[in-house]
């Protein structure tokens, strides 16, 4: 008897049956489930945007067995490790699976980002590959001493699981302390008694965390270190309208001047019209000006050991070493973050950078914010939909902001949890 997956390559269903399976609801095995939904996904235009839908939020334990299975077919293989459907969680698997193309593995490490490239570093078949290790060595996001590790001989290349954030250097030992390097701005202070107080053992931390950051990301800082600070979006959408107000060109052409013979009678109604709000402008104007004065290790430094005002301008620095400096400040609220995961004007590696740190994705309102964010990009959106509320789901599928393939998955989803709650 000929299998469903030959029928539908043959056309020889019925539209209704093609539909349902678009949305994997035919009764056959998970692995021809997949398989057909790849096809469809590949290869119809009628029900090939549903068939997307339902594989990008699929079983996982039945995506992994297929990536596993060296008996999957190629083109199942192949849509499971494009860069545009990859999943992390099934990366390692695909990777050592013998029968996924080197040519495949090869496109991939070309434009993997960060969180891909610690994957393809942890995979034996992918670093035994001579295309694949000259392909990853010329990758931005790979690190200096990881591309000498790959230089001299792969196989013995570790990669530390990375930390949601570096700890106080209160519980280590002496010798466990990293030096300090030329390249950090200020000196590390020597590790204090909890006698001190406690002022000064979280400026030792702070100051830690700053030589930490340094000596983890000093390739990234030198191929940037000479770039000015430029906030995504502008300086309007940085500092907000408010911040540039409209003002009749009476005011502009004559500005009260000290002992000017114009200032006697008119300088004091100036001086009080509560619309100037001369102190408020000139807080905001140095907080900006400082930052402006800034390298880039100088705002590295200040994103780490900085205000809350500070954090939020920096974060939508276009220079992503530095905006990644703010997610690993020690004094970062979960509230910024919240506010983080939701701006526009942020770079969409910052967004992926959220999603890598632990604490930031216990976190309900974060990972909310992050799939209603039309910023965030569309494969993370559709890998975090599943965690999302039901009432959360039916605000995104009505949310023009975001992308049809998201507003249709929250829909669809959505409707499956009202369905699920009545049957109760």
């Amino acid at each position: 008897m000929a299998r469903t997956i030959d029928q539908i390559r043959a056309s020889k269903l019925p539209s209704n049956m093609m539909q349902f399976a678009a949305r994997g609801a035919l009764q056959v095995p998970a692995a021809e489930n997949i398989e057909i939904l790849v096809y469809l996904a590949l290869h119809n235009k009628v029900f090939g945007e549903l068939a997307r839908m339902t594989l990008a939020g699929w079983d996982e334990k039945a995506c992994l067995a297929a990536a596993s299975d060296p008996q999957t077919t190629r083109e199942v293989l192949d849509y499971f490790i494009s860069p545009d459907n990859v999943r992390p969680k099934l990366l390692h698997a695909l990777l050592e699976n013998p029968s996924v193309p080197e040519a495949q593995i090869v496109k991939l490490a070309m434009s993997a980002m960060r969180d891909t490239v610690e994957i393809i570093l942890k995979s034996r078949r992918a670093l035994s590959l001579p295309r694949v290790v000259n392909t990853l060595s010329s990758n931005p996001y790979l690190r200096k001493e990881e591309a000498a590790q790959l230089r001299s001989k792969p196989s013995d290349l570790v990669i530390p699981p990375s930390a949601p954030a570096p700890a106080p250097a209160t519980e280590a030992s002496p010798a466990a302390q990293p030096s300090p390097a030329a390249s950090v701005a200020e000196a590390v202070s020597a590790p204090t008694s909890p006698s001190e107080g406690d002022h000064t053992a979280a400026s030792d931390g702070h100051d830690e965390a700053v030589a930490v950051y340094m000596k983890d990301h000093a390739a990234d800082i030198a191929a940037e270190s000479d770039k000015p600070f430029q906030p995504i979006g502008g300086v309007v959408e940085l500092l907000g309208q408010d911040y540039f107000p409209v003002v009749d060109s009476a005011e502009i052409s004559a500005p009260p001047e000290p002992g000017s013979p114009a200032s006697g009678t008119a300088a004091k109604p100036a001086a009080a019209n509560p619309a100037v709000k001369l102190p408020v402008e000139s807080k905001r104007e140095n907080t900006l000006q400082k930052i402006n004065r800034l390298d880039v290790k100088g705002r590295i430094q200040l994103a780490l050991k900085g205000s809350k005002e500070e954090r939020s301008i920096l974060i939508r620095d276009g220079t992503k070493v530095v905006a990644f400096a703010v997610l690993e400040a020690p004094k970062l609220s979960d509230g910024e973050v919240e506010k983080f995961a939701s701006q526009k004007n942020v770079l969409e590696t910052v967004l992926r950078q959220i999603t890598l740190k632990r604490r930031f994705m216990k976190n309900y309102i974060v990972i909310r914010n992050l799939c209603a964010n039309p910023r965030t990009p569309l494969d993370l959106g559709l890998g975090l939909m599943k965690n999302l509320l039901i009432q959360d789901l039916k605000n995104i599928s009505a949310n023009k902001e975001v992308s049809e393939t998201i507003r249709k998955l929250a829909l669809k989803m959505y409707k499956q949890k009202l369905d699920e709650a009545n049957k109760k």
